[in-house]
């Protein structure tokens, strides 16, 4: 995979991971699990997170439409190998 953005896939992944995950205490999320899965875990997350902190309408909606273009599978990797480091 060719990373694109500061490393990352893509604008949204970097964006996330910077914004979100970087600095999120890591202990919340099971990290023992597969990439793949934690990376479902991180999708849902935030996606929660949004519905339940932000009024439905237009903005709510590309917030939401954003999260489409992250590689999860990335960012779970990331967090699983800086817990490992």
């Amino acid at each position: 995979m060719t990373n694109t953005y500061n490393g990352w896939t893509n604008y949204a992944t970097w964006r996330v991971n910077l914004e979100v995950f970087d600095d999120l205490n890591a202990d919340v999320f099971d990290l023992d699990q597969e990439a793949y899965d934690l990376g479902k875990d991180l999708q849902e997350y935030l996606e929660s997170f949004i519905e339940e902190n932000t009024p439905e309408g237009l903005a709510r909606d590309y917030a939401l439409a954003f999260l489409h273009n992250v590689n999860w599978y990335e960012i779970a990797k990331h967090m699983r190998e800086r817990v490992e480091a």
